[in-house]
């Protein structure tokens, strides 16, 4: 005898409609697998607060208790990054309660589609609903309304995507697109992150992104170093914005202190 569906806790309410919505929205980002300090990150005001599963130290393990921490607060919405448009990986990090992935790296239209169908429940995509226990909790157990609460965002970061951006920005039930301005700076040609001889192709770029999102209807996210470069992000035609990290401020803050502490 199957068990009766348990009511969703409260949370984030209407993250993704908000999202699709086009509303200002900012982020931060984790890389830490700290699950205290992304519960106290969670807390301050963030509308969203996105994992880095692809990256760095956070593997699948840490997805969860990233997730347990953020929605300890009960204030932000949890994304995770994972590792590519694979549908296993996808539906293990929704599974988590997570309520949206970042997928990195989509070149086209047909991987953008594999990943939004890895985001919903048959008939709208592939999704399993044998395993969400703890995405039932936040979400809910009906399919439609955990899908209604769901975002899919893909990557602008390559050459191929640029060249495919319309096509993928017209992916049916896909919810943004975000950038992650080091990788595109690299497609474009520069040397580094930053490179003012680079600096002009870049722009040009976003502007394009920001453009066919606009057109296309969805979201537009970009990653940034500082709350500063994310109000111009925002201001510039960027629906959403990701400040920073929590590894970057950790070793901000205290090369900061010690620079105070211990004069060279």
């Amino acid at each position: 005898m199957p068990a009766a569906p348990v009511p969703a806790a409260p949370g984030p309410a209407g993250f993704a409609r908000r999202l699709r919505g086009r509303e200002r929205l900012v982020g931060y980002w984790i890389a830490c697998d700290n699950p205290v300090g992304t519960e106290r990150i969670a807390g301050l005001g963030y509308d969203y607060i996105g994992v880095d599963g692809q990256h760095g130290v956070m593997h699948q393990p840490g997805w969860q208790a990233a997730m347990l921490a953020v929605d300890s607060r009960q204030r932000a919405a949890g994304l995770i990054r994972v590792p590519s448009a694979d549908p296993v990986a996808i539906g293990t990090a929704l599974d988590t309660g997570a309520r949206g992935v970042i997928v990195p790296m989509v070149d086209t239209a047909e991987q953008t589609r594999t990943a939004v169908r890895a985001c919903r429940h048959h008939p709208a995509g592939t999704r399993s609903l044998a395993g969400p226990v703890r995405a039932e909790l936040r979400l809910g157990a009906v399919p439609a309304e955990i899908d209604d609460e769901v975002v899919c965002i893909v990557m602008i970061e390559t050459a191929a995507a640029l060249e495919n951006l319309d096509a993928i920005c017209a992916t049916p039930g896909l919810d943004a697109v975000y950038v992650g301005p080091a990788d595109l700076s690299a497609a474009l040609g520069a040397r580094y992150f930053g490179d003012p001889s680079a600096a002009g192709d870049l722009e040009a770029a976003l502007e394009r992104i920001t453009d066919t999102a606009r057109r296309a209807g969805i979201a537009c996210g970009i990653h940034c170093l500082d709350g500063e470069s994310a109000a111009k992000r925002l201001a510039g035609g960027f629906t959403f914005a990701t400040v920073s990290s929590d590894i970057t401020h950790l070793q901000q803050a205290a090369a900061a202190h010690l620079a105070a502490a211990k004069p060279a």
